[in-house]
Parts: structure tokens; C-alpha cells; sequence
């Protein structure tokens, strides 16, 4: 780590802030360009320990830059990992407030709930199958903390991957029911096809994203507990939205699941 204690701190308090008070921020590796992988993860651990003492609730975890293609361009090997709150859930056809956020985006996801504790190292795609409760069909709001969307990953890692609502519904499969690569989603905006895609896209397998996140919080002395949600990675590009927009995601035989801004 090269960032003092006191520094992790601030930044955590500066990130958390502008999360409440949906205000953006330059990328904090601007004023901190020597951060590492560490630092920025340790910045996502002091904000979440910030959070979880204002009385929040973990629920689970989420993965982001689940492509391949994209990790190649990133010059990254593995995908990055935030934490999930209960207060970004938003009920099954519920709202979302725009003016709670900054620049809000949609992704489509297939989400995982576990029946089994996780945990690494060595987790692979076939431990995450033999633990998982249910699939589902989920869409996350995402909403960089960043000026103009604009960020390099260390800082997007220590701005909790951009983790801010997630709405999950449609019809719970057991993954056994499903195949997890071939599954066709379909992302609509006020009755318009809007972004398609198969679960394929997330790292061949989004069962394959949950276990990195196993091994990556091995590392770091956690697991995933039984009863997590996991959003594995988003399928497909992510979609702008604004106040008015209405959004709904169909999951090949698992139904659907939406939400509208306002």
C-alpha cells in the first residue's frame, strides 16, 4: 500500500459524501497517482464500514468489467468487486429517485443467491453451481461518483465500482435449470429494445464471475456468506436513463424484472 491510514480515511469520507449528497468528484487518483490495487480496495472497505455504522445492511456483492475483451483493454486480469447495501435495493417495479443520484446508467445481470457459504481459494465455477439457491434475473443502477464518468479503475474500485441501486425480479431458477451461457436478455427503455446480449458475455460464464469474487475476498480474510446476492456483471453495454424512463429486463425463461425514474 502507499497511502497513509489518515489519507484512506478521507478519501472513503470524500466518496461516501458525495454518494449522499449526489456530488460529483475528480477521479481521486488525479490528486493520489501513486495509489495501488490495495489502497483503492482499502478506500471501499472504509467507506462500506462507514456505511454499515449509519446503520446500513450488507446483502451481498457485485463484479464489474466482466468482459474479457474489456479486461484486455483495461490491461487487467480479473474483474474488480464492490459490496451490495440494502438500502440500493428498489422493490420489483418500484422507483428510483434521480435526484438521489449523478449520472445514473442501467446494466442487465443475472443475479445469484447462495443456500451455501463460499469461499476461496480454489473456488471454481462448479463450487458456485453446487451453492447457489436460485438465479434472477437483476438490473443495476450504476452511478459513478466521477466527473463526467470519467475514472480510471483504481478509482472506480475505491467508489465501490459504481454500485448505487439494483432491482431483482422475475422468476427464481435453480442454476440447474438454466444454461447460464446461452441465456438470452433483452434491456428495454419505455417499451424499446434498448441493449441485447447472453450470459456468455460475463467471463463465458457469470457463475465464473462468483468465483473470482470468492477468491478475491479469500484474500482478503472474507467469504460469501449463505443468503448473499450476487450480481455477476452486466450482459450488455450500460444505458444513460432519466427521470421519466421506465426500464424492464426480460431474462429467457426467467421472466422479468423493472423499475421506473423519476
Amino acid at each position: 500500500m502507499k497511502l497513509s491510514s489518515q489519507t484512506i480515511e478521507a478519501l472513503a469520507q470524500l466518496l461516501d459524501d458525495c454518494a449522499m449528497q449526489a456530488h460529483d468528484t475528480l477521479k481521486i487518483t488525479d490528486a493520489h497517482p501513486d495509489m495501488d490495487w490495495d489502497d483503492a480496495y482499502a478506500v471501499q472497505h472504509a467507506m462500506r464500514r462507514r456505511q454499515l455504522q449509519r446503520g446500513a445492511r450488507m446483502v451481498g456483492f457485485k463484479a464489474g468489467l466482466t468482459s474479457h475483451a474489456k479486461m484486455r483493454q483495461m490491461g487487467v486480469d480479473t474483474p474488480v468487486f464492490g459490496y451490495l447495501l440494502d438500502s440500493f435495493s428498489v422493490p420489483d417495479g418500484g422507483t428510483c429517485k434521480v435526484g438521489e443520484l449523478i449520472h445514473p446508467k442501467v446494466e442487465p445481470e443475472i443475479a445469484f443467491v447462495t443456500k451455501h457459504e463460499l469461499k476461496g481459494p480454489g473456488c471454481h465455477l462448479g463450487s458456485v453451481l453446487a451453492a447457489t439457491d436460485f438465479v434472477i434475473p437483476a438490473i443495476e443502477v450504476i452511478d459513478s461518483r466521477y466527473r463526467d464518468f470519467k475514472f480510471d479503475l483504481k478509482s472506480v474500485v475505491a467508489d465501490n465500482t459504481s454500485a448505487a441501486r439494483f432491482v431483482v425480479g422475475g422468476q427464481p431458477m435453480a442454476a440447474s435449470g438454466v444454461d447460464l451461457r446461452t441465456v438470452g436478455v433483452v434491456l428495454e427503455k419505455n417499451g424499446e429494445p434498448v441493449a441485447f446480449g447472453a450470459g456468455a458475455a460475463v467471463l463465458s460464464h457469470p457463475a465464473a464471475a462468483v468465483a473470482m469474487l470468492a477468491n478475491h475476498l479469500s484474500a482478503r480474510g472474507e467469504t460469501i456468506p449463505a443468503g448473499s446476492l450476487i450480481l455477476s456483471g452486466g450482459i450488455t453495454e450500460a444505458v444513460a436513463v432519466k427521470a421519466g424512463d421506465n426500464v424492464t429486463l426480460r431474462v429467457q425463461g426467467m421472466g422479468s424484472t423493472g423499475m421506473r425514474f423519476i
